[in-house]
């Protein structure tokens, strides 16, 4: 058997399905597709598939990725790609399909672009309410735990970010830490914003990359 990487864009309508219902869909088209993936065993056996770092709920993604095993080791990759979009709504397209290289334990960052705008307020305003939070020494805000709601403080999970001027809205290019030991949501760093500044804004939020802990992209 042979570990193969799906890589996939999450967008339009299936930006707004859970990661539950998006493994669902994923696994009916691969039984669909008749790809020849390894299933697991026992009295139901389905196609095996793992997601390396779900996407959250809402947000773009143009580079997701889905491990399955392929039990035949010459069986074309373009041919996968081909005939899952067969089988796919037009939120989910497959774009390319590679050997898996890096293990899901060293994703470390991940990269994002979000949109924040005020209705009938000047993006210019939302640019210096960004930059002044981003400026401070803490960003504390309450995140929900398996343990309860805890204050925690996600400045030291922004490795980098820049915020740029557009004409109807304020873009964030922000790095943040991701992973199973720190994980650093962009509604944090919205939430942590209408904390400061007692506005509601409307985001736009798109996933573009993951990182190893040496900034080396995920493969």
């Amino acid at each position: 058997m042979k570990n193969v990487r799906i890589w996939f864009k999450k967008d339009f309508e299936c930006r707004y399905i859970s990661h539950l219902d998006l493994n669902r869909t994923m696994l009916r088209a691969l039984h669909k597709s008749k790809i020849p993936i390894w299933h697991t065993e026992g009295f139901n056996p389905h196609p095996f598939a793992t997601f390396p770092l779900p996407l959250s709920l809402g947000f773009r993604g143009v580079n997701e990725c889905m491990d399955v095993r392929l039990e035949d080791e010459n069986f074309s990759f373009e041919e996968i790609k081909n005939r899952l979009n067969a089988c796919l709504p037009r939120g989910l397209r497959v774009f390319d399909v590679t050997e898996a290289i890096m293990k899901a334990g060293k994703i470390a960052y991940a990269s994002f672009t979000m949109l924040l705008s005020l209705p009938d307020k000047s993006s210019r305003l939302v640019c210096e309410q960004l930059g002044a939070l981003l400026q401070n020494d803490t960003i504390e805000i309450k995140k929900k735990s398996k343990k309860g709601i805890k204050t925690v403080d996600i400045k030291p999970g922004i490795k980098s970010a820049a915020v740029t001027e557009l004409f109807d809205c304020a873009k964030l290019d922000v790095v943040l830490s991701a992973g199973s030991s720190d994980n650093v949501n962009p509604n944090l760093i919205i939430a942590a914003l209408t904390r400061a500044t007692g506005c509601e804004y409307e985001a736009d939020v798109t996933r573009n990359e993951l990182y190893n802990s040496d900034m080396e992209p995920f493969r």
